[in-house]
């Protein structure tokens, strides 16, 4: 059953983007389970259909990019919780061989996004004199990795981002977390390598974080009271460190 008791007052409706598949999807899961209506914001159109199903989910399709989408959305449900997760790592190309769109196409989806869409949802927060703003970075915006110049310039821009809002946003009520993972198991560099490529250099024999873990890490920091407001959390397997591509193979 639902258990929204641990959920601060008046938080009731709550918005995910890149809600289709792994770490949108497990926090979509969790955040209905707490007793919270959930906005799912995808692409894929049969996901979404089977998010739909689910009891306390509305399923949006819609690109991120374009913001004009979530106006009606929006005017509909006010949102109490935003999580911006949707992000792309395109290529892992080195950055001087690296197609010039695929610089626009990060940017713009990892982190000019977000930026338009915590715009639209900040009014309706203020004026209630309540909200928690969730951002989905990355350990490559914290620290180099290899083959990740412009992704990890774009996660960068979101913690950075993070900091700045929350000098803005005192005594507003509005919480700001951003959540920053080491290498979880998601399609994120499936996506840019190809699942052979990926499962054989990044997941074969390594322990990753999974899914659900950021979820659970996402309800604490949610669950906490009003008055305490998490910045940031950094979470990285245990079999790997700060600094990008440090991990040792475990159960081998």
């Amino acid at each position: 059953m639902p258990d929204s008791t641990s959920i601060p007052a008046g938080y009731r409706c709550a918005l995910v983007t890149g809600a289709t598949s792994g770490i949108g999807k497990a926090i979509v899961m969790a955040l209905r389970d707490a007793g919270l209506q959930v906005i799912a914001v995808g692409r894929s159109r049969e996901a979404l259909d089977a998010l739909q199903a689910e009891k306390g989910v509305i399923a949006l399709q819609a690109d991120v990019r374009q913001t004009e989408a979530f106006a009606e959305i929006l005017r509909q449900y006010p949102v109490d919780v935003l999580v911006n997760n949707a992000g792309i790592l395109s290529t892992r190309a080195a950055f001087q061989g690296m197609d010039p769109a695929e610089i626009d196409n990060m940017f713009d989806i990892n982190l000019k996004a977000p930026l338009q869409l915590t715009r639209q949802v900040l009014p309706g927060m203020i004026e209630r004199g309540h909200g928690h703003l969730f951002f989905l970075g990355s350990s490559a915006g914290r620290a180099p990795h290899p083959g990740a110049a412009v992704y990890g310039a774009s996660k960068a821009g979101v913690s950075l981002f993070c900091d700045a809002l929350r000098c803005d946003l005192l005594g507003s009520g509005v919480r700001v977390t951003e959540i920053a993972p080491g290498r979880v198991q998601t399609q994120l560099y499936r996506t840019a390598m190809g699942m052979e490529a990926a499962g054989s250099e990044l997941y074969d024999g390594y322990e990753s974080i999974m899914p659900e873990d950021i979820a659970q890490l996402l309800l604490a920091a949610l669950r906490l009271p009003q008055q305490v407001d998490v910045t940031r959390l950094e979470v990285f397997p245990t079999a790997q460190a700060v600094g990008g591509s440090r991990m040792v193979k475990t159960g081998i």
